[in-house]
């Protein structure tokens, strides 16, 4: 990594992280630069991001597979790789700053440029955070204490350096979300061109899908108070497709077709590049996530409406505080302000209304 491409260094852990940082390049032509992929361990995961791979390739990136988890040997071997590249990088772009790999990477960065791309909806609490100068936690996660978290302190607060701008570092923020400004942060959007240019409008099926959500797999909701939604969503909108969060896991989607009657698909690449080929509801209901800030964009050229349901607080787990509560509700207001979102129809169920 010796060339022209390893000014420009892109860490990505997901396939929604390399969609964007397609985008990014789409819209700032860089030039070329390389991406590093280093995968999670779920099948999911691991196939979409080979796929999105292949995409990078196409668009003239320098792409690299790096294993890092799994083991001690393992993750010391991929770092010791980084480390020059890391050095020698005028560059970095990531896409998640909660990363404790991410930001272990950043705290071994020499003097560069750092652009943060989407990784979903936890942007905007990143961005949140930085401005009050507080420690990256992601908001379903109480802050972290013990040992372990006080031995990583002296990195997370070098990546937190990092990622503020100062003499001869400049910061980005590339997002389709509603952000805080920053003194000293540009924020770009991100209009989802690259998408759109190389993904013709969709063919609808004048039907509705329902997008899902991992909230129960990151213990925020209740499992059986989750389907039971889906369910009463399906019966009202008349859904026949929920597309499945790459994190959801088989016994509760097996539960949810059974219950709710719907046809489960498992996307293989990151929604918005699904939703863009097609075909796709000319209805697409969902909760609080990313999908509600980022298909308004990706689908602005056709005549798809974006629901956003609201999650009622009877759904939450009992660990689950105020501060991921307000999340929830802020990522919702704020879809609905800058897309002007439908907020699906109010229908209290027979338990709620005791």
């Amino acid at each position: 990594m010796t060339d022209a491409r390893a000014e420009t260094l892109a860490f990505a852990e997901s396939p929604v992280q390399l969609l964007n940082t397609l985008e990014w390049a789409h819209s700032t032509a860089p030039g070329a630069f390389t991406v590093v992929i280093l995968p999670p361990h779920d099948p999911t995961s691991r196939g979409q991001l080979r796929r999105m791979a292949q995409l990078a390739r196409d668009s003239g990136c320098r792409v690299l597979w790096r294993e890092a988890r799994g083991g001690a040997v393992t993750p010391s071997r991929a770092l010791a790789a980084l480390a020059g590249p890391l050095r020698r990088a005028r560059r970095l772009v990531i896409g998640d700053p909660f990363s404790h790999y991410l930001q272990l990477l950043l705290s071994m960065a020499g003097r560069c440029d750092v652009v943060v791309v989407d990784d979903g909806t936890a942007t905007m609490e990143f961005t949140a955070q930085l401005a009050r100068g507080e420690r990256l936690v992601r908001w379903h996660r109480p802050a972290a204490r013990g040992p372990r978290s006080a031995l990583f302190t002296p990195v997370a607060r070098r990546a937190v350096r990092r990622l503020t701008p100062g003499q001869g570092r400049s910061v980005e923020v590339f997002t389709a979300m509603q952000v805080e400004a920053m003194d000293g942060i540009t924020v770009t959007d991100n209009t989802f061109s690259w998408t759109r240019t190389h993904f013709p409008a969709p063919r609808l099926t004048g039907g509705a899908d329902l997008v899902g959500t991992s909230l129960v797999e990151t213990g925020v909701l209740e499992e059986e108070r989750y389907i039971s939604a889906v369910a009463e969503l399906a019966a009202e909108h008349g859904v026949t497709r929920y597309f499945a969060h790459r994190k959801e896991g088989g016994e509760k989607l097996r539960r949810l077709a059974q219950r709710a009657g719907v046809e489960i698909v498992r996307p293989d690449l990151p929604l918005e590049l699904v939703a863009r080929r097609g075909p796709i509801g000319s209805t697409i209901l969902s909760f609080p996530s990313t999908v509600v800030h980022t298909l308004p964009r990706v689908l602005s050229d056709t005549g798809v409406r974006v629901v956003v349901c609201d999650v009622a607080e009877t759904w939450f787990t009992e660990g689950v505080t105020e501060r991921a509560s307000g999340f929830l509700a802020q990522v919702t207001s704020t879809a609905r302000g800058t897309h002007g979102l439908a907020p699906r129809p109010e229908r209290r169920t027979g338990e709620e209304a005791g």
